[in-house]
């Protein structure tokens, strides 16, 4: 017997999808949260510059064609979703799909169409490099963080490098715990921290907690 509630306003997820292997990712993870028992509107949308295919068999002649781009968005769609219910032996985890192609800037088209569905998620992918790489894979994702009206969900592949953070100072991670969380930082990096990332442990009255963190 099915949990949603068929009654209920679907909760709108839009999914920006390239046809590369981290739109895919990013429609996997919309699968995953639309499994629960509020019914989910999936809305995927595909961003071109311009949309041509030739007007007749054998002719260089281009005119533009939404209809076709359209049907290759949900052919696409429909193969991931697929894949994905199988891995898992799962159903269709979402109520209603519904496939837009915009044209224009990729990250308006998507902040806008999250604002035309009252979108209460936008979900999209990120290469996580930096430099000229950045800004031909990024911008996407980080434009529509800037723009989108609700909460951005930037899925990247597990194995994506995060050059510029640093692994924890195993130093620091020793004196956090040898204190229990009241020292941050080990002596060497005790003495590098400005006032701008200034901390203080307090014990909380007639609390069970052993401690909370304030930041200022």
């Amino acid at each position: 017997m099915s949990t949603r509630n068929e009654t209920a306003t679907p909760r709108a997820i839009v999914v920006g999808v390239d046809y590369s292997d981290l739109g895919d990712l990013a429609i996997e993870r919309a699968c995953e949260m639309s499994q629960s028992a509020t019914p989910t509107e999936l809305h995927v949308v595909n961003v071109v510059d311009a949309v041509v295919v030739p007007i007749d068999p054998g002719s260089a002649t281009l005119a533009p064609s939404f209809e076709e781009a359209s049907k290759q968005l949900y052919a696409h769609f429909e193969n991931v979703v697929k894949r994905w219910c199988e891995s898992r032996g799962a159903p269709l985890p979402f109520a209603r799909l519904t496939t837009h192609v915009r044209s224009g800037n990729a990250a308006e088209a998507i902040a806008q169409l999250a604002s035309d569905v009252e979108a209460d998620l936008v979900i999209v992918g990120t290469h996580g490099r930096r430099g000229a790489k950045r800004f031909l894979l990024g911008s996407v994702a980080e434009g529509t963080v800037r723009l989108a009206p609700c909460a951005v969900l930037v899925v990247r592949p597990p194995t994506a490098a995060v050059p510029a953070i640093a692994p924890p100072c195993p130093r620091c991670v020793e004196s956090r715990r040898a204190s229990n969380g009241k020292e941050f930082w080990c002596e060497q990096h005790r003495e590098h921290h400005e006032r701008h990332h200034t901390y203080h442990y307090q014990q909380p009255k007639g609390s069970h907690q052993s401690g909370f963190l304030i930041h200022v």
